[in-house]
């Protein structure tokens, strides 16, 4: 090792003069000395070592308030509780009762696992730093965490627009329902919404796994979001901000065009059904779904209004909170309390495991 460092040292000096006297047109009896040269290319390697040095993020939460912060731990851990119970719930009697085999509840149980996964991303992972203190968090864990949550919240976005084109061949075309959507093609349409939402956040996540971390490792959020670790970052972003904000508009415009298309459609089938009751019958099995829909875009649609303004930041960190934590939680209610099926569906399930129990 000595060896080594003493080579070391006689080669870094030699090799800068050698760049500098043949590439800058120096001479070596220029006033720009070797030791010069030599301290600054060990400045400039250490100013690119500080770039790269920040391996660990604090996360600042919503608030520095103990008390607040007591209030806010129970409201998340209740919501969190009640959307892993809900969604699982729906989950497994879809999974469960032969009489929601259809693609309606097909589509509806990977929406299901879409908000169980996003709650579970964020939630729990603030709830443990809350709990112990401790808002540090890996910058490897931290892109991890982005890349997940944003990727089931762009799938959840198109889920939403098939589960509106579902509803649309429902009532549009129910004679050819079984036959158009069949189990291969429900099977295409989310395969389809998984891999559309992968390819679209992938571009801007590979620019900013590359981005360097130097003036501050403070992440003004409760959890890893694209927009508030940009804030942080000592390079230029202005690519990776247009890519990001493209990326987030496309998807939230295609879809929503998408859904609103469907319901356009649906809405002038049903105008033309003779019967009120039909009429009823058909906007019923449409109203969840809707809720759900508005909820979730109005939502999203609230964020990016407020990004440009000055208290957009508190306010986006509460909306997300609320997109993370409310939604997924009320969205298994909203399905199961407005459909006679599922609450059917849940009747039976706890009569079997009330007589199971008694056996």
């Amino acid at each position: 090792m000595p060896i080594l460092e003493l080579l070391k040292n006689i080669y870094e000096p030699l090799a800068s003069f050698f760049f500098f006297t043949h590439f800058t047109n120096l001479s070596p009896s220029s006033p720009v000395s070797i030791s010069t040269t030599y301290r600054s290319t060990r400045r400039h390697k250490s100013e690119m070592q500080n770039h790269t040095e920040i391996t660990l993020f604090i996360l600042r939460g919503l608030t520095d308030d103990p008390q607040l912060q007591i209030l806010i731990f129970i409201f998340l851990f209740l919501t969190c509780m009640l959307s892993v119970i809900g969604n699982l719930t729906i989950i497994t009697l879809t999974l469960m009762d032969h009489h929601l085999k259809t693609p309606m509840y097909f589509f509806l149980r990977n929406l299901s696992f879409l908000e169980f996964s996003v709650t579970n991303t964020y939630i729990p992972r603030y709830l443990y730093s809350m709990s112990i203190g401790d808002n540090t968090i890996f910058r490897n864990a931290c892109f991890i965490q982005m890349f997940f949550g944003i990727l089931f919240g762009a799938t959840d976005f198109f889920l939403l627009a098939t589960m509106s084109y579902d509803r649309y061949v429902a009532i549009c075309k129910p004679l050819h329902y079984t036959s158009i959507m069949n189990n291969r093609i429900c099977n295409q349409l989310l395969l389809g919404c998984w891999l559309t939402a992968l390819m679209i956040i992938l571009p801007p996540l590979s620019l900013g796994l590359q981005l360097e971390f130097c003036d501050s490792n403070v992440i003004d959020h409760f959890g890893c979001d694209a927009f508030p670790l940009l804030e942080i970052v000592c390079s230029d972003t202005k690519l990776i901000e247009m890519m990001v904000l493209f990326c987030a508009v496309f998807t939230l415009i295609i879809t929503l065009v998408l859904v609103l298309l469907s319901y356009g459609y649906i809405i002038r089938t049903i105008l033309r059904f003779p019967s009120v009751q039909q009429r009823k019958k058909a906007f019923s099995t449409c109203s969840s779904h809707i809720i759900v829909v508005s909820m979730t875009y109005g939502s999203c649609i609230f964020q990016y209004l407020k990004l440009s303004t000055n208290d957009g930041v508190a306010l986006n960190k509460v909306v997300s909170m609320l997109t993370v934590s409310i939604i997924p939680s009320v969205n298994p209610f909203i399905y199961s309390l407005r459909n006679k099926q599922v609450i059917q569906a849940f009747k039976d399930s706890v009569k079997r495991i009330t007589f199971f129990l008694k056996h």
